[in-house]
């Protein structure tokens, strides 16, 4: 280990190193979280348009055409 003279560990040392641990892991992890929610707005946008397009072609087939004569 360390050649440092061993000292009780405090609370506010202890504090210290996980907020700083804590900073480090945000900083690695918000340009993933962009990139993250960038892919499931464009992921939600395809499902989106494929039921829309879908939609219209079921709307197609299922339609009835009446056709009405003068007489």
């Amino acid at each position: 280990m360390s050649a440092e003279p061993e000292r009780p560990i405090s609370r506010d040392s202890l504090e210290d190193a996980l907020r700083d641990l804590q900073a480090d892991i945000d900083r690695e992890a918000q340009p993933l979280l962009v990139k993250v929610a960038y892919g499931a707005a464009a992921a939600a946008g395809v499902l989106i348009g494929l039921a829309y397009l879908l939609g219209r072609r079921a709307g197609r087939l299922r339609r009835t055409v009446v056709e009405v004569r003068r007489i």
